[in-house]
């Protein structure tokens, strides 16, 4: 049971659910995405206001992770609709926010909440997949830089070392991998 109030409370508009959220690195934003497709962005300044000041599209199926990159200027998604999205979230950024796609790994029937991670220098992000591998690409290039098998099961959740070339990954079958990444 939750102790204390709540300082913000922002609702899903279409009363669907909400998957994935992050904070921007100031603090001052909140990213939300779920089962509308939408990527939605919260400005807290605004107080109680309840209504997204940006709206994020691309995605064609659930948003199941977010991730901020770390000099802040873009987030990563993941959907259902088997691609990760890089979106420009500065201000006065053009009106095509969605600036990378990458393909590769996959979501299936069982629709986990598969989330995507940036490694420290934002040069390489990471997606979790339902067919149990762990892909890794190049932020650039969008080229596979690996295709990491292992897990018996989805693999949920995905996590860069913040120091280290090593990654983190969580699966259904009831494991975490650390593995180190070539440098």
């Amino acid at each position: 049971m939750r102790a204390k109030r709540s300082v913000h409370t922002l609702r899903s508009t279409g009363g669907l659910p909400i998957c994935a959220v992050a904070y921007a690195d100031a603090g001052d934003q909140v990213y939300s995405g779920g089962v509308d497709n939408v990527i939605r962005v919260w400005d807290l300044r605004k107080g109680g206001e309840s209504s997204a000041s940006l709206l994020l599209k691309g995605h064609s199926d659930t948003i199941t992770g977010l991730r901020v990159s770390p000099d802040g200027t873009h987030l990563l998604s993941n959907g259902m609709d088997n691609t990760l999205r890089e979106w420009d979230v500065r201000p006065y950024a053009p009106p095509n926010r969605c600036t990378k796609v990458f393909t590769g790994h996959s979501h299936n029937f069982e629709k986990n909440l598969l989330r995507c991670d940036y490694s420290a220098d934002g040069g390489q992000v990471t997606a979790g997949s339902a067919d149990r591998m762990v892909y890794v690409w190049d932020a650039s290039s969008r080229k596979v830089l690996y295709k990491l098998p292992g897990h018996a099961g989805s693999v949920n959740e995905v996590v860069f070392h913040p120091k280290e070339p090593i990654l983190g990954s969580a699966s259904s079958d009831k494991t975490i991998f650390l593995g180190e990444l070539a440098v």
